[in-house]
């Protein structure tokens, strides 16, 4: 059939214009592709080439108050493998095991998976001098990426306190796990580029993303008020090898913690080497026990706002023991005190004196101001681990357990609630929850993040009450069981406590726990400093005798750091056989030596210099020293 010249132009026509449709849709997608959807297809496929080192970032330090890095970050690479651009793993292996100092087999597992990129275990925080001898190896494949590991420069210093990393810089106990995600930052990482085989692509530059580091963490702790404790619980642990110790500094006006110490401790470095019950328990927040006398404050404060006790005019007479509800409950002087006021049952810490307050007060009186004082319950601070203690419930309370619980037994108490508790007492009534947690800090900018604020929970006494509690306590280190924590040219409180510990229901024999709590200025209190020794050997174990200069000894340390200025309006000491008065050095410079030789003074002397008349001296005249001290002058 022939087909006319029109058709055959029609049909080219419609093929032409077919064609030009067909085109005209290809180059309309072309430029689409091109143009709208060329930035995403691109970021596709280099996410297929893609391949990335991670970059981890620096873990915030936590630093004290004073700007002091307490845990802080070392340089320790790591080596990333990427097993598809290995030539010749085996060999690789082998000289990386010599390198790293590992096992060749091991190696070789792990280099030879089938993952983008591994990071083996022998090469995970490695030195800079075995990063430097990886990097000198020159095997494809083999990355050195920038890693740090935690240090802690001054090795178990507050260690239950900070806490301590595993090998991802991840916190686990401590302050460490409580501020992980604001301390712990983001990664970054390199990103290159490969084929389908793993082979790098040259002609494509790599990306890095920068990693941003963690937050800084600044503590209420004062380094330097921490160095004192812990040098003192050094030579206590050396002197009377207890079974433990804790000591726990705060400022009263605040619930700020500014030293906070135990021991048994351990480097948390080495944490993998120790009993995990040791670093799981802080003792300063963990441990309950019966607090023993220093439980007697409570009681004091109760009965004094209650009305219930004039310290001055009323009288008790301790003949050694009480009777109670068919027990005879016995003062730890035998034969008692005999006729007392009440300041000096204080000053004495005699049990029958405070069963009577206890009396007076009745069970909910007692209980009502035991609780309000925070005992029963945690107090918040916030560090993991906190205990709570135990109470008497109060429908199971008869004559005896009140008796107890009067002077500090049958209820046990935290060391952490026993400071709280006391800085209410005498900061003028205000209970305090305790913090070691201040800011929050921009390691860049240097913004401040987040900033704690003192946080008062109640008022639980009026600031009459607290003036004579810090009167009365001031008493039992001037005159009564505290003298040996009493500091020359600063006004000291506190109470003594020695409290026998119990298992399986009954007391052990000459096993006590036995402490002290203090503060000053006593008119003003800006430090409260406790000590519990636990079990101290070679001794007599009581508070007065073992904590009590443990807490003298911090105390004045610790007021000086502060910048504290000596007193002389404090109230004189009343000195106890064995103990010695203290003697005022005089005034020397201007005496000849002539005149020196013919002076009475119960001090040694070493002089230096040739001349005739004395121009400097230390100590300086006024300065009460003890007799036989030496005193260093210098002749012009």
């Amino acid at each position: 059939m022939r087909v006319s010249n029109v058709t055959v132009r029609k049909r080219l026509m419609i093929a032409l214009l077919a064609g030009i449709v067909i085109f005209l849709i290809i180059d309309v997608r072309l430029a689409y592709v091109q143009f709208f959807l060329g930035d995403e297809l691109t970021t596709k496929a280099k996410n297929l080439w893609s391949r990335q080192i991670a970059f981890e970032p620096q873990r915030g330090e936590i630093i004290d108050r004073n700007g002091v890095a307490l845990a802080t970050n070392i340089s320790s690479p790591t080596v990333y493998i990427v097993p598809r651009q290995l030539k010749d793993p085996a060999n690789t292996a082998e000289k990386l095991a010599e390198v790293l100092e590992g096992d060749k087999e091991a190696i070789y597992s792990q280099i030879t998976q089938k993952e983008m990129s591994v990071r083996i275990k022998e090469g995970r925080k490695i030195t800079h001098e075995k990063a430097k001898k990886v990097r000198a190896l020159d095997i494809d494949g083999v990355y050195i990426g920038e890693d740090s590991k935690r240090s802690y420069p001054f090795g178990n210093y507050l260690s239950h306190v900070l806490g301590f990393t595993g090998i991802d810089n991840q916190g686990l106990i401590g302050l460490e796990l409580e501020y992980d995600d604001e301390l712990k930052g983001q990664k970054g990482s390199v990103q290159y580029y490969s084929d389908a085989k793993g082979q790098r692509m040259n002609d494509m530059a790599d990306d890095y993303e920068a990693p941003k580091d963690g937050n800084d963490l600044m503590l209420t702790i004062d380094s330097k008020i921490q160095t004192i404790v812990e040098r003192e619980l050094e030579i206590a642990e050396q002197t009377y090898n207890p079974d433990s110790i804790i000591a726990i500094a705060m400022n009263p006006r605040t619930g700020e913690v500014l030293a906070m110490s135990s021991s048994p401790d351990f480097e948390p470095t080495d944490y993998q080497n120790v009993d995990s019950t040791i670093y799981n328990r802080n003792l300063p927040i963990w441990s309950a026990y019966e607090p023993g006398s220093t439980f007697k404050i409570i009681t004091l404060a109760a009965a004094l706002e209650e009305g219930k006790v004039d310290l001055d005019k009323d009288t008790f007479y301790d003949k050694g023991y009480a009777e109670v509800g068919g027990a005879k409950l016995k003062c730890w002087k035998s034969g008692g005190h005999g006729s007392q006021t009440f300041l000096e049952v204080v000053q004495n810490s005699c049990n029958p004196g405070f069963v009577e307050l206890g009396e007076r007060l009745g069970k909910e009186k007692l209980f009502k101001y035991i609780k309000d004082f925070g005992f029963g319950e945690k107090t918040g601070i916030d560090l993991a681990g906190e205990a709570k203690g135990i109470l008497f419930n109060l429908d199971r309370v008869g004559p005896v357990e009140q008796a107890t619980t009067a002077f500090g037994q049958g209820v046990a108490v935290t060391p952490i609630q026993q400071v709280t508790a006391l800085s209410a007492a005498i900061n003028g009534g205000t209970l305090y929850t305790p913090y070691v947690a201040k800011k929050l800090i921009d390691p860049e900018t240097g913004e401040v993040l987040m900033e704690k604020e003192p946080t008062a929970k109640r008022q639980v006494i009026s600031e009459e009450t607290s003036k004579e509690i810090r009167r009365a306590l001031e008493n039992v280190v001037a005159k009564g069981s505290g003298g040996k924590a009493f500091v020359e040219g600063y006004r000291v409180g506190g109470k003594t406590g020695t409290a026998q510990k119990a298992s399986n229901g009954k007391y052990l024999e000459n096993n006590y726990i036995v402490s002290f709590i203090g503060f000053a200025p006593a008119d003003d209190p800006e430090l409260v400093i406790y000590v519990a020794v636990d079990n101290p050997k070679g001794t007599v174990q009581f508070g007065g005798t073992v904590a009590a200069p443990i807490v003298g000894a911090m105390m004045g340390d610790s007021l000086r750091a502060l910048g504290v200025e000596p007193r002389e309006d404090q109230i004189e000491k009343q000195y106890k056989y064995p103990d010695t008065p203290l003697i005022e050095v005089p005034d020397l410079v201007g005496h000849t030596k002539k005149d020196i030789s013919e002076m009475f003074i119960n001090l040694k002397i070493d002089s230096t210099g040739s001349g005739e008349s004395v121009i400097k001296q230390s100590p300086a005249p006024g300065t009460k020293v003890q007799e036989g001290s030496t005193i260093i002058i210098q002749y012009n």
